[in-house]
């Protein structure tokens, strides 16, 4: 039997189906399931430890949901901040609030774009927040830790409710990142969104291939806006496309 020749075109080919094939394989299967933990401080002699999180859409996955109460309660917070959607679809919302409460601190949560296109129970979001020794805030305010951290829950980039005003450390959760420039002369010690889901497929030196709306250039990680400084999560979960690449899930540990 003659030998087959190798010609280049067929070498090149051959290469970028295996590329293909690799990228695939992280971005599909390897890398969504890969929990990051990413550490954050926003001042320089930090009183409180807490964890922040976001973008669940829990969709069923009971094993991949455990390892996320796993990693969260592993790194020991005072208190879980969330920052929406919880899920896609109403019909997973007790599941994944039953994920919540097994959270050993006080959880306290705001929503995000899917908790009201599902059109989930508010009701069933604040028994099972209220469980953990946390709270749903929808446009409302709460204390959490031992040093009395004033949490801010704002849907939908709302901030009316927040006094401008404010004697001890302040902190607003928002799922849309925009929100930091639509505080209208509120600042914060630190701001929290999620949203973004850091683009779920980012590219080197382009960064993130799709964006929603309400992101502005607050895509991933730390920026400094005009309420503060603003950390945006990758999140947890994915939509759409149930895809990661350079952009894995993440669990940010924050000191304040």
């Amino acid at each position: 039997m003659p030998l087959r020749v190798l010609t280049r075109r067929r070498f090149l080919s051959l290469s970028a189906l295996t590329l293909a094939s690799a990228v695939g394989t992280e971005a599909f299967v390897l890398e969504p399931g890969r929990i990051r933990t990413s550490s954050i401080r926003f001042s320089k002699t930090p009183r409180t430890r807490f964890v922040f999180w976001s973008d669940f859409h829990y969709r069923g996955d009971e094993a991949y949901a455990d390892e996320v109460v796993r990693t969260i309660n592993a790194l020991r917070p005072e208190f879980v901040c969330f920052l929406g959607d919880l899920v896609d679809d109403r019909n997973f919302q007790e599941p994944a609030l039953e994920f919540v409460k097994r959270i050993t601190v006080p959880v306290f949560g705001v929503p995000g774009n899917h908790d009201y296109h599902s059109r989930s129970s508010f009701a069933l979001n604040r028994k099972g927040f209220e469980a953990t020794g946390g709270a749903w805030l929808v446009n409302k305010m709460a204390s959490a830790g031992a040093a009395g951290v004033q949490l801010c829950g704002s849907a939908e980039r709302y901030v009316g409710f927040i006094p401008t005003l404010h004697l001890t450390t302040r902190i607003l959760l928002s799922h849309y990142p925009i929100t930091a420039n639509e505080t209208f002369g509120r600042n914060f010690d630190a701001l929290l969104a999620g949203h973004s889901h850091g683009g779920q497929v980012r590219l080197p030196f382009y960064g993130a291939v799709v964006l929603p709306r309400f992101v502005g250039h607050y895509e991933w990680g730390r920026y400094t806006t005009p309420g503060g400084p603003l950390y945006v999560t990758a999140g947890i979960g994915t939509y759409k496309l149930p895809a990661r690449l350079n952009c894995p899930p993440e669990v940010v540990l924050a000191e304040i």
